[in-house]
């Protein structure tokens, strides 16, 4: 079994989810271990293999594997079965189907899972800091909701991202969120210099999920550009002049 993190919140019968590490895989290099990413520049041979072995921890076969092409959109896609290759567009999977294993791919980005277990409903979400303040989190409850499932049954998880002490930004970047809401400047703190400032993802997205009904949910508290051992991540590879940087995947399913 490969090394994953999981959440007391979806240790649910009838559910397996996983956040996965880039420890184990065959990738090499600067995406070395489990990199899933198919957009990358990685061998594509090597990115299949990483898929099987992650839908092998699930003991479902790679196709099962459902993701987007992820663009950091609001658009959450429904599966009622699993995608082949030709992968559509959007920024989180939702399903009531038992074996279509919903996934999302991220190095920074904050992955999120869902799910009603009573009305048997799951999702996978990517929520970048484009996509989190352009409303991914409310299309994917909504679209949960649209499959069946009840708000005061859901539950949420936002998996490993970059975390406030590590995501600087301009003062540009804060006035897009205060500007959608004022409110919003709680989620920033002052940089190391005056005209920087320091962006809580995970904390911004919690209140997103909040904000969309969702009452019970956390964070799993681990940063993806902090922990090398661990995590892909793309600002620490944009730090380091890399070409580019391996993708984690985030998943759930309905047995």
């Amino acid at each position: 079994m490969l090394p994953v993190l999981t959440s007391p919140l979806l240790d649910l019968p009838g559910i397996r989810h996983a956040f996965f590490t880039h420890q184990g895989g065959v990738s090499q290099g600067i995406y070395a271990g489990l990199n899933v990413g198919q957009g990358s520049g990685d061998a594509l041979e090597n990115v299949m293999e990483n898929r099987r072995l992650a839908a092998a921890h699930f003991d479902l076969p790679v196709e099962s594997l459902t993701t987007s092409y992820q663009i950091h959109s609001a658009k959450a896609l429904i599966a009622d079965a699993p995608w082949d290759f030709d992968r559509p567009e959007g920024d989180a999977v939702v399903s009531a189907a038992p074996g279509v294993l919903c996934g999302v791919l991220a190095a920074d980005c904050a992955p999120i899972l869902l799910a009603d277990p009573k009305r048997r409903v799951v999702a996978a979400a990517h929520a970048g800091w484009k996509g989190a303040l352009g409303g991914i989190v409310g299309a994917t409850v909504e679209a949960m909701v649209v499959q069946g499932a009840k708000l005061n049954n859901l539950v949420a998880v936002v998996g490993p991202c970059i975390s406030q002490a590590s995501y600087e930004v301009g003062l540009e970047f804060e006035a897009r969120f205060v500007a959608e809401d004022p409110a919003n400047s709680a989620f920033f703190r002052t940089g190391e210099t005056g005209d920087k400032r320091q962006f809580d993802l995970p904390g911004f997205v919690l209140s997103q999920l909040r904000c969309a009904g969702v009452g019970t949910c956390t964070w799993i508290g681990t940063d993806t550009c902090e922990n090398e051992q661990r995590f892909y991540s793309n600002r620490r590879a944009f730090r380091r002049g890399e070409p580019d940087f391996g993708r984690l995947l985030s998943a759930i399913t309905l047995v």
